[in-house]
């Protein structure tokens, strides 16, 4: 039976390349923009400033003033972490998000997404994303499980020369993780710290931040949006007013078998309006009601059809 898996970023190795961009666009099919500064610059050698319908994957440039030159480079991965209590696997209605039982990887099946957005709503680090045009379906990081069930590793992972993205089981992970920030202490890094061990119930993406969590653009205590409370609530009010609306739809069907509406025609001679069935009448005055004349009866009129001569 396979273990629980985790991807492991070491920023203090990370170069920032950008290989693992690349080789996540590659593997998935994501599309770059082909317009002619399609990204335009920003000053920053980031690139694109956030995640989008096309891009799964990034690496954020984070200019930290200190060091021994005057700034730091805090580089950070922005990417889907892979919750154990994932947040847009709670909301999604469609079972389009998951959680890969063998690997705690939360994957997502585009055939099943109808494109609500709840996910990107709930998601406490804003990764699922969605473009109107582009994508009809939310996007984000699947952890390549297709991949690893063929005993490979994620496509990013393959990529990164200095050995800042690992991949294997959990447990082993975080080990390594804590080994890494403890000499990083040792070296006078005294922020240095594992993220990902506990939050979210724990994230199947454990990062090792040099500089500390801010300083790398992660989220320091993150909790999933109030939103998924509420659909929790929500969900047995809904099957319950559902129950009672097709109920009541029902009765009224029921009820209405076999009413018709009476045929009525108007007289304009006597302005009284009668039931052509009964030939009694309904009502008198207020003229010719074209809502509640459905058929003039020639002969009962005299020769005139919906009170005016032929």
């Amino acid at each position: 039976m396979m273990s629980e898996k985790a991807i492991l970023f070491d920023t203090s190795r990370c170069s920032a390349c950008r290989g693992c961009q690349v080789a996540c666009k590659c593997w998935n099919d994501l599309p770059s923009t082909l317009e002619k500064n399609g990204n335009p610059s920003t000053g920053s050698y980031q690139s694109p400033m956030d995640l989008n319908a096309t891009t799964r994957l990034l690496i954020s440039f984070n200019e930290e003033a200190g060091g021994s030159k005057g700034v730091k480079w805090a580089f950070g991965r922005r990417a889907c972490q892979h919750c154990t209590d994932a947040a847009c696997v709670t909301v999604c209605p469609a079972g389009a998000i998951t959680k890969h039982e063998a690997t705690g990887l939360v994957t997502v099946d585009d055939s099943k997404c109808v494109g609500c957005q709840y996910c990107s709503t709930a998601c406490p680090f804003d990764v699922p994303h969605y473009q109107e045009g582009l994508r009809t379906t939310v996007n984000k990081c699947t952890g390549c499980v297709d991949r690893i069930e063929q005993g490979l590793e994620p496509a990013c992972v393959t990529t990164c020369q200095p050995d800042a993205l690992l991949f294997g089981d959990r447990d082993e992970m975080i080990a390594i993780a804590h080994e890494r920030a403890d000499f990083l202490k040792a070296k006078g890094y005294e922020d240095a710290v594992v993220y990902g061990e506990d939050e979210m119930g724990g994230l199947h993406v454990i990062q090792v931040l040099k500089y500390g969590v801010a300083a790398h653009g992660q989220v320091e205590n993150p909790q999933a949006n109030p939103v998924v409370g509420l659909t929790q609530i929500m969900k047995p009010i809904t099957g319950i007013a559902t129950g009672v609306t097709v109920a009541g739809l029902a009765a009224m069907f029921a009820l209405g078998i076999g009413y018709k509406r009476d045929k009525l025609a108007y007289n304009p001679d006597t302005e009284d309006t009668l039931s052509v069935t009964t030939g009694e009448v309904v009502k008198h005055g207020d003229g010719q009601d074209e809502e509640s004349v459905m058929e003039h009866i020639t002969e009962n009129l005299g020769g005139k059809k919906g009170g005016r001569d032929e």
